[in-house]
């Protein structure tokens, strides 16, 4: 099957920014579908990169398999999943626009007041289950929909103040279920077609490749650069969902 050179370029920029999430570089991934839908629907972008995500989850639950937050995990997965179930019973009701610019405005204003306090840094906040509940639900919704799950993920753990590998972990591992949850509802909705699954193939080694090189940046960088790191990507992209959302 022949392959539009752009769209393979695309394509592959898209997979290396994936592994790079997966490797701990979190909301890089979230770049994904905004990247891939310039050059085809949002809806088959996500379809596409979904078995992409999955075969790059294998390699981050092996990297961070000794690194993660057991109590975030007990609240955060059970609470996606009820998120993706209301996200396949919605899917031909809810427009890809209106759940882009709920989910960047969620992430830009998490970072906006994360900025206005940097001076005067609150004390760690722990896992609870009444946040956890709500933020893992949106984490799971968004994520069906627009594998945007990244910056309710962000709002939930970033205030527990984690090592950096352990914040990197419990996200591998969250979304590692998240993603394998997902399987069948696309499938169920018809988007696991030859020419996606192609194009899936396709993008594997970029995506690999991609999680080897997050996952030394996350362990070389700084703490505190990390953090500052993560927030930028969030900011940008929450720009990106919400100027997306409005059709610019």
């Amino acid at each position: 099957m022949h392959i539009d050179a752009s769209i393979l370029a695309i394509a592959f920029a898209a997979a290396f920014l994936v592994g790079l999430g997966k490797g701990g570089l979190a909301a890089m991934g979230t770049f994904g579908v905004p990247l891939m839908a310039l050059s085809m629907s949002p809806i088959r972008a996500a379809a596409i990169l979904l078995p992409v995500f999955v075969f790059s989850d294998v390699f981050a639950l092996w990297m961070y398999r000794h690194h993660f937050s057991g109590r975030n995990l007990r609240i955060l997965i059970p609470a996606a999943f009820v998120g993706i179930f209301v996200g396949w019973l919605m899917a031909s009701r809810v427009s890809d626009a209106g759940v882009a610019i709920l989910v960047g405005l969620i992430g830009l204003g998490f970072c906006v007041n994360n900025w206005r306090i940097r001076h005067h840094p609150p004390e760690p906040r722990a896992a609870d289950l009444p946040r956890g509940v709500f933020w893992g639900g949106l984490l799971g919704f968004a994520s069906f929909v627009s594998h945007a799950g990244a910056p309710p993920f962000q709002v939930y753990v970033f205030p527990q103040r984690l090592p950096k590998l352990v914040y990197a972990g419990t996200g591998a591992i969250v979304f590692a279920a998240v993603n394998a949850a997902k399987l069948v509802p696309y499938w169920a909705l018809g988007q696991f077609s030859t020419p996606n699954l192609t194009l899936s193939f396709y993008m594997l080694l970029p995506a690999f490749v991609g999680t080897q090189v997050g996952m030394r940046i996350v362990r070389i960088v700084p703490e505190r650069a990390y953090y500052l790191f993560l927030q930028i990507a969030l900011s940008l992209v929450s720009v990106e969902l919400i100027a997306k959302g409005f059709g610019f």
